[in-house]
C-alpha cells in the first residue's frame, strides 16, 4: 500500500496594515471628483497606508511573526522564507533577507518573488514545489506592498485603488489527503502594458529623472476583462484538474483589485456570494498582500474550518495570473 502524498498544509497565518486610513471621501475631495465616485466603480470605501517611520518591512515583520504564533512554530523552524513584492526596499538585499534578519534565522533560503499583484498565488506555486520535493519541510511565505507611493497624486485610475498591507502563511510538508492540492499558474508577456511602472530598472536610465515613469500606469478597461476573463477560465480549469467542482468550494478568497472584477468573477462561476470573501471596502487593493490578509481575516473570524475547500486565484502586471486549491 502507497504511502500518503506529501503535500504542504497551511497550518499559521498573519497579517498588518499600517494605522493611518485615507477614506475614499478624502481622496474625492482631492482630485476633484463628486461623492461616492471611487465605491460606485471600485467598492473601496477607504484604504490603510504608511506614513513615516512605519515602514512594509515592519508590516511584513508582524505577518509573520502572527503566522508562525499561530502556527505554533518559531523562526529557527523555518527551512525557507518567500517573499512576494512589487515594492521591496531595494533593489538588493532582497526584502526576504531583510525579513530574515528581523526574524534571526540561519542560514536558509530567502528570496523575492515578483508577480505583481499575484504574486502570493505565484509564491504559493513555489513553495508547494519547494515542500513535495523535500527540500523544505517548513516555509514562510509573505506577500507585502505599499504601491500608493508608486502612483501620481493626480491619478484617477490608479490612484483611489491602493492601499498598503503584509500579509503570511506557514506551510509545512505533511503526509494525506490536507493541505495543498494543486495550483495553477500562468502568464502572457504580450499584455505588460496593461499595467506597469517603466522605472526603476536598467533598461533606461533616462527614465529615472522624469517623474512620471516612476509611476504606475494602467489601461483600465482591458485589464478588467482580462482580469475576469482569466481568472475565471485559470479558476475552472484548476477545479476541472482537481476533480471538484464550483459546488465543492467552501470559500473563494479572490485578489481584492476591484469590486466589478469580484462581483463579475462570482456571477460566471455562479457561485453564491456568501462563498466568496471580499475586505475590498477596508483595505483596497493591497497588490500581493491581498489574498493572504483576506485569508487571515477569514480564518480569524471564524469563516474557515478543518476539511474546508478553500480557492485563491490572483491577477498582476505581467500579466500574471494563477489560482490555488488547498484542502484545509
Amino acid at each position: 500500500m502507497s504511502a500518503p502524498p506529501l503535500r504542504p498544509r497551511l497550518i499559521g497565518s498573519g497579517a498588518a496594515v499600517p494605522e493611518t486610513r485615507v477614506t475614499s471621501a478624502e481622496i474625492e475631495r482631492r482630485l476633484g471628483l463628486s461623492e461616492g465616485w471611487i465605491r460606485e466603480r471600485s467598492g473601496i470605501e477607504e484604504r490603510r497606508v504608511l506614513r513615516h517611520p512605519e515602514a512594509l518591512l515592519d508590516l511584513a515583520e508582524t505577518a509573520a511573526r502572527a503566522a508562525l504564533e499561530t502556527a505554533g512554530t518559531t523562526p529557527r523552524d523555518l527551512d525557507a522564507i518567500i517573499v512576494a513584492t512589487a515594492s521591496a526596499e531595494f533593489a538588493f538585499p532582497s526584502f526576504a533577507c531583510l525579513l530574515q534578519a528581523r526574524l534571526g534565522v540561519g542560514p536558509i533560503p530567502a528570496f523575492d518573488l515578483a508577480a505583481a499583484c499575484a504574486g502570493f498565488v505565484y509564491g504559493l506555486g513555489v513553495a508547494d514545489a519547494m515542500l513535495r520535493s523535500g527540500s523544505a519541510r517548513t516555509c514562510l511565505l509573505v506577500g507585502a506592498d505599499a504601491l500608493g507611493a508608486m502612483v501620481a497624486r493626480d491619478d484617477r485610475v490608479c490612484g483611489p485603488l491602493f492601499g498598503d498591507a503584509a500579509g503570511a502563511v506557514v506551510l509545512r510538508a505533511e503526509a494525506g489527503e490536507r493541505g495543498v492540492l494543486r495550483v495553477l499558474l500562468r502568464a502572457r508577456g504580450a499584455q505588460a502594458d496593461l499595467l506597469e511602472l517603466p522605472a526603476g530598472g536598467p533598461l533606461d536610465t533616462g527614465l529615472a529623472p522624469r517623474p512620471e515613469a516612476l509611476c504606475m500606469r494602467m489601461r483600465g478597461p482591458d485589464l478588467f476583462r482580462a482580469a475576469v476573463t482569466e481568472l475565471l477560465q485559470v479558476t475552472r480549469d484548476l477545479l476541472s484538474q482537481c476533480g471538484l467542482g464550483v459546488e465543492d468550494i467552501t470559500l473563494l478568497i479572490p485578489h481584492q483589485a476591484n469590486g466589478r472584477i469580484i462581483a463579475a468573477l462570482t456571477e460566471h462561476l455562479g457561485l453564491p456570494a456568501e462563498r466568496v470573501y471580499a475586505n475590498l471596502a477596508r483595505y483596497g487593493n493591497t497588490s500581493a498582500a491581498s489574498v493572504p490578509l483576506a485569508l487571515d481575516e477569514a480564518w480569524r473570524g471564524g469563516r474557515l474550518h478543518e476539511g474546508d475547500l478553500l480557492v485563491l486565484n490572483a491577477v498582476g502586471g505581467g500579466l500574471t495570473w494563477g489560482a490555488a486549491a488547498v484542502r484545509l
